[in-house]
């Protein structure tokens, strides 16, 4: 191992670990969020009806989904700066980022009703 290998290492590792920690994050705000998104279904049922807890259940999880998938984004372009950019990981990078970006649009379209651009205007049907 070279001089230059040996001092690449320890930062490598570092910004491996700091998408690790983001990656926890992203899975803790998904898990945290179903959770306090269901206790608040359950308390919401006593004072509206169904649909209308189910509303809000729906926008509540989808919120917490949507930050969740941001975080994971952000910890896999975190650890592509470590890894040695070739055409193949550039690659599987994009594809998860376009895939959780579909999610994430999706998800807001759903959530709002509408397509993100068109915050003024009514809903899509």
């Amino acid at each position: 191992m070279t001089r230059s290998q040996q001092k690449e290492d320890p930062v490598r590792e570092f910004v491996e670990t700091v998408g690790w920690i983001i990656d926890l994050v992203g899975v803790a705000i998904i898990v945290i969020g179903a959770i306090l998104a269901t206790g608040a279904f359950g308390l919401t049922l006593r004072t509206r009806n169904l649909a209308d807890a189910y509303r809000i259940y729906r926008i509540s999880l989808g919120r917490a989904i949507l930050l969740g998938l941001e975080f994971l984004v952000a910890a896999d372009i975190i650890r592509m700066v470590v890894i040695s950019p070739s055409f193949e990981s550039v690659g599987v990078l994009g594809l998860i980022v376009l895939v959780r970006t579909f999610l994430s649009f999706a998800l807001e379209i759903e959530l709002e009703g509408r397509l993100p651009w068109q915050r003024g205007e009514r809903p899509v049907t």
